[in-house]
């Protein structure tokens, strides 16, 4: 058998071994296999990562940067990733399952969001107050928070990881990262274009391994001055409840239940298409997956034709192959969450109308076809509960009035697809969606200059956008008293 990589942690500019000395497995989803081991961290390494992070922050050479300089280093940190993208899209397809073409795509606009965060990174100003105080002149001024702890999922790690990363780095902090423990590679690859563009030791650091114990030990830091999260609401919970310790700035990217409403008046070819993107690209392991399906009654039959015969076309199988279009799961226990799910849509009365399995041409992998229900009942689990994967709800819908109601019957607020060929319309479902996000004709779009987030169980705070940047500095207003009067006495009365 051939030796697996070994990956080390990435602290204060240098690979290290975990203080335990202890490797994990990390799985080939397309194989079911091992491919590579990474150093299972403990809490003695985030100590060691936090307190470099807090040295390089309080006194290093980051710390005496411009803020100019510090976005001449996201620029080269662009370029090198430009260079690079498709060494960085193997490692993350061999560690996550998702298609090479899809990304190769991907990290290839990835440069873009380093490029708008350098560009932003001597644009962080503060303001004059008109206060009405007499000689009184008053600014405020953007200042970094510090140490900021990242944690990221599987399903995106070097894009979801950039959302924090960079605008992180635009505004003077420095970073301690936890990737998910199914998928470390790609990010441990993105340590040596790190180092190569210039951040100094201590900036940018990795520590790899296990919720309990990296992920309570560093959100739950007392140096750490903001949590950057994207992950599941359980663990969102766990990350709230141990920030509270220290008071910690935190933001949480979490999950959907996001609705795809298709109108009568709809183009419907796009609509089908902007359904099957939504649920079936990244085979549904997405938090913006429209992973429910509203049809007007009068184009409803009409819709799901489209929708099965493109998908009953799908083709599945290895995704390092370009013509793949659906690959497999990220892990094992997603399968087995797959197919919990179809049995309980099954027991609860929806209609299954097609997929529902694993794909039986493919012997190896974590692979589920993509499935399709229809029903009218939007209470039943599937229709509530984010199932993160390549299985999608249809529900008919009369109003628009109803259909607003359907769509935000949901514990979830993150994404929402609206098809609809009447401005109007567009505009006053946008309004009453509760999301986030709302694309209307199209799905899945992305841009460095657009924000995303939700609300209730999808979270709170923003990434991406100008937006992200207020999210890393805190505010300091400065009063300056230019009478040349001396300081009255406070207890002589006036």
């Amino acid at each position: 058998m051939t030796e697996l990589t070994k990956y080390q942690m990435y602290i204060n500019g240098e690979w290290v071994e975990s203080s335990s000395g202890e490797y994990f497995m990390s799985y080939n989803p397309a194989t079911g296999e091992p491919w590579c081991q990474v150093a299972k961290g403990t809490s003695e390494d985030v100590e060691r990562a936090v307190k470099a992070a807090h040295r390089a922050f309080e006194n290093s050479k980051w710390t005496s940067m411009t803020y100019s300089q510090r976005g001449k280093l996201l620029r080269r940190l662009g370029d090198l990733i430009a260079e690079r993208f498709d060494h960085l899209a193997t490692y993350e397809t061999l560690d996550n399952g998702k298609l090479i073409r899809e990304m190769r795509g991907q990290l290839q606009y990835l440069p873009e969001f380093y490029y708008y965060y350098a560009g932003l990174a001597d644009k962080i100003h503060g303001e004059t107050l008109p206060i009405d105080k007499k000689d009184m002149f008053v600014f405020t001024s953007r200042e970094p928070l510090g140490v900021v702890a990242a944690i990221t999922p599987w399903n995106s790690p070097l894009y979801l990881t950039t959302l924090k990363l960079a605008p992180a780095l635009a505004a003077g902090n420095t970073i301690v990262i936890k990737p998910s423990e199914v998928t470390s590679a790609s990010l441990l690859e993105l340590m040596p274009l790190i180092e190569e563009a210039g951040f100094p030791p201590g900036v940018v650091n990795v520590v790899t391994g296990f919720g309990d114990p990296v992920g309570n030990a560093l959100t739950s830091h007392p140096l750490v001055r903001r949590i950057a999260f994207t992950g599941g609401s359980e663990s969102a919970r766990h990350v709230i409840h141990n920030s509270a310790q220290h008071f910690a700035k935190v933001t949480l990217e979490l999950g959907g239940k996001s609705p795809n409403i298709v109108f009568d008046d709809a183009d419907l070819d796009s609509a089908a298409m902007g359904i099957i993107a939504g649920i079936f690209g990244a085979s549904g392991q997405s938090c913006v997956a429209g992973s429910r399906a509203f049809l007007h009654k009068n184009i409803y039959d009409q819709v799901i034709d489209r929708v099965i015969t493109r998908t009953s076309s799908i083709v599945i199988g290895d995704p390092m192959v370009p013509e793949t279009e659906m690959g497999p799961l990220a892990t094992e226990s997603q399968l087995k969450r797959m197919e919990h799910y179809v049995r309980s849509g099954k027991e609860q009365g929806a209609n299954l109308i097609y997929g529902g399995k694993r794909p039986t041409h493919l012997k190896k992998g974590w692979y589920f076809e993509p499935t399709i229900f229809e029903h009218t009942n939007n209470q039943i689990r599937i229709a509530q509960e984010e199932i993160f994967g390549p299985v999608l709800t249809v529900i008919p819908f009369e109003t628009e009035e109803e259909v607003i109601g359907l769509a935000n019957n949901t514990n979830y607020g993150l994404a929402a697809g609206i098809w609809t060929n009447n401005l109007a319309r567009a505009h006053q479902v946008a309004k009453a969606v509760r999301a986030g996000i709302v694309w209307v004709n199209t799905y899945r779009s992305i841009s460095p200059i657009a924000s995303i987030g939700g609300s209730h169980w999808s979270g709170y705070g923003r990434e991406g956008g100008f937006e992200s940047i207020h999210e890393y500095t805190q505010s300091k207003v400065v009063w300056m008293n230019t009478s040349s009067e001396p300081m009255p006495d406070p207890f002589v009365m006036r």
